[in-house]
């Protein structure tokens, strides 16, 4: 395209030679002009060139930013399912938008983690700014591909992306300088019950970026501010809409299967009782509500296409892959491969209680949803944790119908295209209380 190689992978095989085989040259993240803009010239971890500085930040996210000590994130998505489960509670017998539900649950809980503020000021100005960034991300940029065409710009993107950092300039930079100050307030920074993501980036901030690869990560690595702009930007891109679409897709797979949901709401009977609400402890017990996810993200994956670049020529299959050519991973059309899977295109949760079956982990390339290798997400644990939370909640404690006596065949099940493939159309549906118990 123009002057860009682009190569697409759509089966397993092949995604094995580039996520695992050849996982050294095919490591880097392509960037458009847009993403190379707005994340600072790649200054955040999504984005950065494999290398020293890509490896300590990726340390840095799974140690601290996603850790399972970091108990403050997985307690703000708690506290954010109890809210969501009062809201639909309030909303009985009535027909209600549960993308905006489920998109508003996902949005608190992430802003939440990052930003320490459990205060709605500010969030809706957030929101418009991630939304603009999420459509620049996808602005189709006739200068990707023919560099000389650049001051042309019919779309007038050059100016929408000046407007987008400096809005993003002046929101966070208030925040990081509202932590700055309350750590200069409290000494040696806060006590680590009340700390959020600004406040474990923020110890490692200098004036001066600087890497090295030692073991001491405090020692190995120094972060700007740009840096943790970048970052944060990353942490709220990854995990609001891809949680949420994943969420949605779940509800909407079981509204249309009522057998399945039903299936699921009988397990949940049997291993939770209608008289108490879902514990955590309950999860493993869960197995087919784990079928029910894994088949969600199979058919749905978060991602659509993982986007890579080649570090210096490759052979992939006989086929010549140039340095810097562009390398899209469709994890949609790798998880409904016919090779792979029987029936690809039907919601069958009951396929993953086989023997055998493709797992997510990363290493079963048949079903990639979190992607594999050394750019798999870092943040797939806590995505789960609040898939789990959020779908056994809604289900145990709710029965759900469709409006209007519309039939399950009816639910429109379009997606959109972008970054994310979320519903195109939200999920309308009817709650009833299930539980014997009081909701809350």
């Amino acid at each position: 395209m123009g002057f860009l190689h682009m190569v697409a992978i759509s089966n397993p095989e092949m995604a094995r030679q580039v996520l695992q085989v050849q996982d050294n040259i095919f490591s880097n993240r392509p960037a458009t002009i847009a993403i190379s803009y707005l994340t600072y010239d790649r200054a955040d971890m999504a984005f950065a060139h494999y290398g020293p500085f890509w490896r300590q930040m990726r340390k840095l996210s799974v140690m601290k930013l996603f850790s399972r000590k970091r108990a403050e994130s997985w307690e703000s998505i708690r506290d954010e399912v109890d809210s969501l489960v009062k809201a639909v509670a309030a909303n009985t017998g009535k027909a209600i938008n549960m993308g905006e539900f489920i998109f508003n649950l996902t949005k608190n809980s992430i802003y939440r983690a990052a930003f320490g503020s459990i205060s709605q000021e500010g969030q809706d100005e957030f929101i418009r700014i991630l939304q603009e960034f999420s459509k620049l991300f996808g602005a189709f940029n006739i200068a990707d591909f023919i560099p000389w065409l650049g001051w042309a710009d019919p779309q007038g993107l050059n100016t929408r992306l000046e407007n987008a950092r400096c809005a993003l300039d002046k929101f966070i930079d208030t925040i990081i300088d509202d932590h700055i100050e309350k750590k200069k307030r409290n000494g040696d920074g806060p006590d680590d019950g009340d700390t959020d993501m600004v406040d474990d980036l923020l110890t490692f901030y200098s004036e001066d970026a600087k890497v090295n690869e030692s073991e001491d990560l405090q020692n190995s690595i120094k972060l700007t501010k740009d840096n943790i702009k970048a970052i944060i930007m990353d942490v709220m891109f990854g995990g609001t809409e891809t949680v949420a679409s994943a969420i949605e897709w779940a509800l909407s797979e079981l509204m249309r299967n009522p057998e399945e949901m039903k299936r699921v709401q009988q397990e949940l009977a049997e291993v939770v009782g209608l008289d108490r609400r879902v514990e955590e402890s309950d999860f493993d017990k869960l197995t087919y509500l784990k079928c029910t996810l894994k088949e969600t993200l199979r058919l749905h994956p978060p991602i659509p296409l993982l986007l890579h670049e080649t570090a210096e020529d490759a052979v992939v299959a006989g086929y010549q892959i140039p340095a810097k050519s562009r390398v899209m991973i469709n994890t949609w059309a790798i998880g409904r491969d016919r090779n792979s899977w029987e029936d690809p295109d039907s919601f069958k949760p009951s396929r993953f209680l086989r023997e055998g079956v493709p797992d997510f982990k990363g290493s079963n390339f048949e079903f990639i949803p979190f992607g594999s290798g050394r750019r798999s997400c870092p943040g797939m644990q806590l995505g789960l944790y609040a898939l789990d939370m959020a779908v056994a909640h809604l289900l145990h404690c709710f029965t759900w119908e469709l409006p209007d006596g519309m039939k399950p065949s009816e639910l429109d099940m379009s997606d959109i295209f972008g970054l994310t493939a979320p519903r195109a159309n939200r999920l309308y549906a009817v709650p009833k209380k299930r539980l014997v118990c009081p909701l809350f």
